[in-house]
């Protein structure tokens, strides 16, 4: 499965961004998706996941309530709405797909894409 991350730009605090990641492969719809995000001089973090089927979500705390997962196993992408942005969401997003269930360590993702950068400005 190769990944492309996409959607990232500049946005001012309290605004919206959606990115999108672009799977390939005929296998993406039997993976579970996720997205990270890497702020600079800090550790990789998981950010959310999804099912294979789209009917489960995890995420994480600092974004429950304003980041919503979704994903179209017809056209192999994968998304997350990003609202009421705060400059604390500052990152490199990345996208991920695993075997596992839904699952928050990166070790549990066997593909990554290249990231996409988003800056907050407060």
């Amino acid at each position: 499965v190769q990944l492309q991350a996409s959607g990232g730009g500049l946005v001012q605090a309290g605004g919206s961004l959606r990115l999108s990641c672009a799977a390939s492969g005929r296998t993406f719809s039997s993976y579970t998706m996720g997205w990270f995000r890497q702020a600079p001089g800090k550790e990789r973090e998981f950010v959310a996941a999804i099912s294979w089927s789209g009917g489960s979500t995890y995420y994480a705390d600092s974004v429950k309530g304003r980041f919503t997962i979704s994903r179209d196993n017809a056209k192999n992408t994968v998304y997350l709405q990003m609202n009421s942005l705060k400059p604390e969401d500052t990152a490199v997003y990345y996208c991920a797909a695993g075997p596992y269930g839904l699952g928050s360590k990166s070790y549990e993702y066997d593909y990554w894409g290249q990231g996409t950068l988003v800056t907050v400005s407060s």
